[in-house]
């Protein structure tokens, strides 16, 4: 899926911005939050997704983070945690309005045709 032009987002990384607005996840966990926040029409691979989180950091849109409370250490590596920033939020904010005036018109349109 492209990039919206008006945000600059993906579809993707409207769900990352929307996983981590609930506080600093990691990977497997905003992979998780985005597969069941799309229905499952979003599950994207390790690789890709780790992408995008580059991509957003880059982009200042998301942070990586210490989580906040007691969390069990996972076996294996320790896990990285990623938190949405200021420009992050003001991105999701944007994208969020940007849809609700897509899914306003659209129920508008349909009205009118009934």
């Amino acid at each position: 899926m492209g990039k919206n032009p008006e945000t600059g987002l993906s579809n993707l990384e409207y769900h990352v911005l929307l996983a981590l607005a609930e506080g600093p996840l990691y990977g497997y966990a905003i992979k998780n939050s985005v597969a069941e926040e799309s229905s499952g029409t979003l599950t994207p691979r390790a690789g890709t997704l780790y992408r995008v989180i580059a991509r957003m950091m880059s982009r200042s849109f998301v942070v990586e983070s210490g989580v906040k409370g007691d969390v069990p250490p996972s076996p294996g590596l320790a896990r990285k945690y990623y938190a949405l920033t200021p420009g992050g939020g003001q991105a999701l904010k944007g994208e969020a309005a940007r849809l609700k005036k897509a899914a306003a018109l659209a129920e508008e349109r349909l009205l009118a045709h009934q």
